[in-house]
């Protein structure tokens, strides 16, 4: 073999370990994740809402389905609203009668009111008359007995007011509680989020109580972790924390997260750990909120690390 062939393979030698090294650094580094750097597992989970119907009768409009996104305020379901707009409409009869009977009331003490000025007209001319010895006493006795009726009869027509005032506040009373069921009818979202199920079709018949969607806010979830007694002390309310999540079978995902809340009393691990030796433990239960941009779901597995 020449110096050339000599050297040729001792190239090839050289490139050959130059890729193994290269090799080796991709399996090693470039496959890396934080399995090493957890100090803690657990689930994601959040707060959500049953959203239940208020009211008797059918659905007639609906305008959720799962998946949704909606705001707070939005219509979600409407039932049906004959029988409660056709009570507020006798209500409204019924308060008209009410104030035509005030109007009526008032109409005979304005009579009376001006019987009474006539007589005390008269009063005085006959008062006049006795002086110039034209009228008798007992004629200035009968017209001040008929002002006296007078005054008898207006004091007894405005009592009937307070009657008609009573009245008008029932029915004005009536008129709120079944406007308010009026009002139940349509149900409206109590807060923004996203619809996680749907409990109820068009045309199906809603009960008070009845479930009709769940919704929950999918912006911010809760990674509900546990942690051994030894581990306390190096977590507290408020701190920031790594989160990490499954991005890919090798690699994982990183995400911002704060300790929102630490339980003060011990408990075993729950079930969902999946060996008896970990079950038996004793651990203490920590939220970890974290904002989510669409990648998180409720029930994902998460890791967090403090270090």
């Amino acid at each position: 073999m020449n110096f050339s062939n000599i050297q040729k393979s001792k190239n090839f030698t050289q490139m050959k370990y130059k890729i193994l090294i290269a090799t080796l650094s991709t399996v090693l580094f470039g496959c890396t994740n934080n399995n090493d750097q957890s100090d803690a597992y657990g689930n994601f989970e959040t707060e959500t809402t049953i959203v239940a119907a208020e009211s008797s009768g059918k659905i007639i409009q609906k305008n959720v389905e799962k998946g949704q996104k909606i705001e707070a305020g939005f219509i979600a379901v409407i039932t049906d609203t004959v029988q409660p707009f056709l009570k507020l409409k006798q209500i409204e009869a019924q308060k008209a009668a009410v104030v035509s009977k005030r109007a009526s009331v008032a109409a005979q003490i304005a009579v009376f009111e001006e019987q009474k000025r006539n007589l005390q007209i008269n009063e005085k001319r006959i008062s006049q008359m006795l002086s110039d010895g034209a009228a008798t006493q007992k004629q200035l006795d009968d017209i001040t007995g008929q002002i006296n009726v007078a005054n008898r009869q207006i004091e007894s027509t405005k009592t009937q007011f307070s009657s008609i005032s009573k009245e008008l506040e029932v029915v004005e009373t009536q008129k709120e509680a079944t406007g308010d069921l009026l009002r139940r009818c349509t149900v409206k979202s109590p807060a923004s989020g996203t619809i996680l199920e749907t409990y109820a079709e068009l045309g199906e018949l809603a009960t008070p109580g009845k479930p009709l969607f769940k919704m929950a806010n999918l912006d911010e979830l809760t990674l509900k972790v546990y942690v051994s007694g030894a581990q306390l002390s190096n977590i507290k309310i408020g701190q920031e924390v790594s989160v990490w999540v499954d991005k890919n079978e090798t690699d994982n995902q990183s995400f911002p997260g704060k300790i929102t809340w630490i339980s003060s009393e011990a408990e075993f691990t729950p079930k969902i750990i999946q060996t008896k030796e970990e079950r038996v433990k004793l651990v203490y239960a920590v939220k970890v909120a974290v904002k989510n941009n669409g990648t998180l779901k409720i029930g994902m597995p998460g890791e967090i690390s403090w270090q």
